[in-house]
């Protein structure tokens, strides 16, 4: 019972030493959450571009076919 109260302990110990990490430097969890949103915002601006060119394009083709 010993043996798993010090293993019960530990666990908590450990836990309390990321809080206190994660408390002390916030900021580059924040900084790296703020890129991860920045990465994100890119990807959909990117794809909406990609698909606008290609509505672009399938609208030339179909105006050179016209004419």
């Amino acid at each position: 019972m010993e043996f798993l109260w010090s293993v019960v302990t530990f666990i908590g110990q450990a836990i309390e030493a990321i809080f206190g990490y994660v408390e002390h430097h916030h900021w580059i969890f924040a900084f790296l959450a703020g890129g991860y949103v920045f990465y994100l915002h890119d990807r959909s601006v990117h794809a909406r571009f990609d698909a606008l060119d290609r509505r672009v394009d399938e609208i030339r083709k179909r105006l050179a076919i016209e004419y």
